[in-house]
């Protein structure tokens, strides 16, 4: 995965409370916009800058995926997380 994180990455380090609702919208809204409509649809404004190093996190720990056509989709499974920390593999 290329990133676009360059530069001083402090300059627009988001908070967990911004990270969290961007990735709580997502979740409501996979598979059906693409990353500039779920910018719009965000409850609270985000700079761009701050949202697209938002995006390459969730994208890096594998809880977004990104289609082709730009869409952005939830992948992250709590239920598949408890089944592997409680020892089951399937």
């Amino acid at each position: 995965m290329e990133t676009r994180i360059t530069g001083n990455l402090f300059a627009r380090s988001p908070t967990l409370e911004t990270v969290l609702m961007v990735e709580r919208t997502i979740e409501k809204y996979s598979g059906e916009f693409n990353r500039t409509e779920i910018w719009k649809k965000l409850p609270k404004k985000v700079m761009w800058q701050t949202y697209l190093i938002i995006l390459d996190y969730l994208q890096s720990i594998n809880k977004i995926a990104i289609s082709k056509e730009g869409i952005l989709v939830y992948i992250w499974s709590p239920e598949v997380a408890k089944k592997f920390a409680k020892g089951k593999r399937h």
